[in-house]
């Protein structure tokens, strides 16, 4: 019968607060004051049951909680016959009670999306020297693979013949493919885009990298055990004190309605609304202005951070790659640029793909020949000309001269972060570009913004070169900037800012990113990122827009702000009415009762105040 009560609390929310509208409507509206106390019980007792339950099961292990007031509250209610406040508060009780915890859900759900990430199926090569499918779980270390175009790579490993590019997105959280070839390293988890690999395994199952992501995840999510409520450790003395008050009163006076009044104007009526009507206007404001946030112990942590850590692809960085940076070194650049064109539609390399958006709609050409150089580029016929498209070693390799000013211009890209793409005609270099994931719009600009509200270290962890990192910490005025980051480097990082006292919050958007966002005290999920970030985390910035991240931490410490101030009316409103009755003539149930409502009212608009919060 418990367990079908309480698992039945927000029903019986609903009910209760259609009997009190009832109640309240029937005695208001048409005077039927019989109708309206029948209401009003039958929601008393109807909202007192699973608190009584929880009350019970506080006391089972010698826990005097808030419930234990509550339920006695009802209880004196019902003695001098106040339906109406016994029926509110049960409602308020249950009302705040589920605003707290609908947002405190499904984290768990991210531990099984990783595992049905991981490849189930291998390639390998057996004893008859074909290679056989079989489970991933059979394949042990020394073992040699086959990787196919579009495939999983099953294990961590290293190549030992073929080349192809492979997305290591979910390991390393960038964007571009990696050129594989004979002794590069490959990943589980990641995928092959084109070509095809044989890999000799160097880690299995658990051991690999992927595997240990998921192992982090757990880890994170286990060691975030839910941080006891104030207003539960506030009622460890609060609630002990107003029962002994109240038995210490009837015992000297043996006034049973002046004992029974103590309990009743000591419930914490404000006290148990005062924070759920803050969270959820918290919650609400920033549901309007794209953030989730879950919850009221994430707000009251992230109110606290001193310390951001963010990935930086699809977080500080656009998360595509893309034309930067142009140079042209002959006047006719039309039919270069048609060349160009032509021979990138000819590849899938996202640098290429990169290439044929910036260019757009320009005249095409037939491409005669091609030659793929590996790790250099593409050598092709294009309308009776020679056309090589790749790195400086391509253009070296093709005897193309690099006079000093291209050099220099070389120089002067790299040292930008760019990728390279060179293109020549017939022996001639034409074009350099520059090619690179983009700062998003505006991000410096927000990052000062999170300073002024005392975030006072920001960092940047990242898979990529650490010269690349260190331009875009440079550009951004960032403390600290670290590349070649694994997912388990950026975790073991999170590790060392904690053990140092500091409060952190981490914001990525990718597979890879969950052990950080689940191991930061407050982990940051880009909304256009992987479902597993998003469900790790305990905030999300809908639609990946950095903007909206200064809000979300203004309107943290606001909320918690707010949240505090409606603590202290409640109980200073509390104290006054309890003093009030040994020490004023004034004072009755009457006038307790109407204060104790209004001190609810109070906190309520207090937490409306919210609704209204601008960064």
């Amino acid at each position: 019968m418990q367990k079908f009560i309480l698992g039945r609390k927000n029903h019986i929310t609903i009910i209760s607060a259609i009997l009190i509208i009832l109640g309240f409507t029937s005695e208001l509206a048409f005077h039927q004051e019989q109708m309206a106390m029948w209401s009003l019980m039958l929601a008393s007792v109807l909202g007192a049951a699973p608190i009584a339950i929880q009350a019970y099961q506080a006391l089972r292990v010698k826990v005097v909680s808030i419930d234990v007031l509550v339920t006695l509250a009802v209880a004196g209610a019902f003695i001098i016959r106040n339906f109406e406040e016994s029926a509110i508060v049960t409602f308020l009780f249950l009302f705040g009670s589920y605003l707290e915890q609908r947002t405190l859900q499904k984290t768990r759900s991210a531990i099984k999306e990783l595992t049905e990430m991981a490849p189930e199926s291998a390639l390998m090569l057996s004893e008859s020297g074909e290679f056989e499918e079989v489970a991933v779980d059979e394949v042990d270390v020394g073992d040699t693979l086959l990787v196919k175009t579009g495939a999983k790579v099953p294990v961590d490993g290293t190549v030992l013949s073929g080349e192809g590019h492979i997305n290591e997105a979910s390991i390393t959280g960038e964007a571009v493919p990696v050129g594989k070839r004979k002794g590069s390293q490959v990943f589980a988890g990641t995928i092959l885009e084109n070509g095809t690999l044989q890999v000799v395994a160097d880690r299995v199952g658990e051991d690999t990298t992927f595997g240990r992501i998921i192992e982090l995840v757990e880890e994170a999510q286990d060691s975030k055990s839910e941080a006891e409520r104030f207003i539960d450790r506030f009622s460890k003395y609060y609630t002990p004190a107003v029962l002994i008050l109240s038995t210490l009163v009837w015992i000297f006076s043996q006034d049973i309605e002046l004992a029974i009044t103590i309990l009743v104007l000591g419930c914490p009526g404000a006290l148990v609304i005062g924070v759920p009507v803050s969270n959820v206007a918290g919650i609400g404001n920033g549901a309007r202005h794209g953030v989730l946030l879950k919850g009221s112990e994430v707000i009251h942590d992230f109110s606290r951070v001193d310390t951001i850590v963010f990935d930086k692809t699809g977080t500080l960085t656009e998360g595509n790659p893309s034309v930067a940076d142009t140079n042209y070194y002959v006047s006719d650049i039309r039919k270069t640029l048609g060349y160009l064109s032509s021979v990138e539609r000819e590849s899938d390399h996202p640098l290429a793909k990169a290439i044929v958006q910036h260019l757009g709609p320009v005249d095409t050409f037939a491409v005669q020949k091609t030659d793929v150089v590996a790790g250099g580029g593409i050598v092709a016929e294009v309308d009776g000309h020679t056309v090589a498209v790749g790195n400086v070693g391509l253009m070296e390799q093709q005897g193309v001269p690099l006079a000093e000013k291209v050099r220099k211009d070389i120089e002067r890209f790299e040292a930008m972060g760019n990728s390279l793409v060179l293109t020549s005609v017939d022996g001639e270099l034409h074009v350099l570009m520059g090619i690179r994931d983009q700062i998003r719009e505006a991000v410096k600009s927000h990052l000062q913004k999170m300073k002024k509200l005392g975030v006072k270290h920001l960092v940047v962890l990242s898979g990529d070169n650490q010269g690349t990192v260190d331009l875009v910490s440079k550009q951004l005025g960032l403390t600290q900037a670290h590349g070649h980051m694994l997912p388990q480097d950026k975790a073991a990082f999170i590790k060392k800012l904690q053990a140092e006292g500091r409060m952190v919050a981490f914001v990525g958007d990718g597979v890879n990113d969950s052990p950080s966002l689940a191991l930061a005290q407050i982990g940051i999920a880009m909304g256009s990122g992987t479902d597993v970030a998003i469900e790790t985390s305990d905030v999300v910035l809908m639609n990946s827009d950095f903007s909206r991240l200064p809000h979300a931490l203004g309107l943290a410490k606001a909320t918690a702000r707010n949240m505090r101030q409606n603590i202290a009316i409640a109980v200073g409103v509390v104290l006054i009415l309890l003093a009030s009755v040994f020490f004023s003539e004034w004072m009755n149930m009457s006038i307790g009762m109407l204060v104790h409502e209004a001190s609810i009212l109070v906190v309520i608009l207090n937490g409306m105040r919210l609704l209204r919060y601008r960064s």
